[in-house]
């Protein structure tokens, strides 16, 4: 079962997080990109495929430059009823912390196929290890490629978004794309004290 290591890191008497199913989407393959504010502060980044939702944590979060290339580790997949979970995961519980969404929609491959054969396509370059897609999300948008790393640990990856009319030349911080008022930033604001290294003396 694909989920299986999905449910076995995870006691569903104490957290909310879905247990593991597989389910499929209608009509359009759907993914998620969830904030996480765990040991560290990381991005989810989730695409539909085969009833679950394929996963790679990405420390930086996503970029809409082209010259990032963002590293990205593939995690075990989690079910689709993930794409909409957001709230706390318990203390002692695996992956504890804060889940919030920071951007979702649907996904095809290059040529925007009809959804099976799309997921034919995409299922070809996830296996072979050079994934292309293009993403319809209210941030992430057009083409981007994950690309397998050899000769590294077999869930290193790169994310890295493709020269299109959707990319940026500018500078790309996730967080500067984050909601100022969102879950993990109130909670970041309230226990995340400010540095109080002593400031040079600008007069010498």
């Amino acid at each position: 079962m694909a989920l299986t290591t999905y449910n076995k890191k995870r006691n569903f008497k104490e957290t909310s997080e879905p247990p593991g199913k597989t389910k499929k989407s209608v009509s359009k393959l759907i993914f998620v990109v969830q904030r996480h504010k765990a040991s560290r502060l990381h991005y989810d980044f989730r695409l539909e495929m085969d009833g679950v939702l394929k996963s790679w944590a990405v420390p930086k979060g996503p970029s809409m430059n082209p010259k990032d290339k963002r590293l990205a580790m593939m995690v075990e997949d989690h079910p689709y009823d993930y794409r909409d979970y957001e709230g706390i995961i318990p203390e002692g519980n695996y992956g504890a912390g804060i889940v919030e969404i920071w951007d979702s929609g649907t996904y095809s491959d290059l040529e925007n196929s009809p959804q099976n054969e799309a997921e034919k396509n995409l299922r070809k370059g996830l296996k072979s290890g050079d994934f292309k897609f293009q993403l319809f999300g209210k941030k992430l948008k057009g083409e981007f490629v994950l690309v397998k790393l050899k000769g590294k640990e077999d869930n290193s990856w790169l994310l890295i978004k493709h020269r299109d009319n959707f990319a940026v030349d500018e500078d790309y911080n996730s967080e500067e794309q984050t909601k100022k008022d969102s879950p993990i930033n109130k909670w970041l604001a309230e226990n995340i004290k400010p540095s109080k290294k002593k400031r040079p003396d600008l007069n010498h």
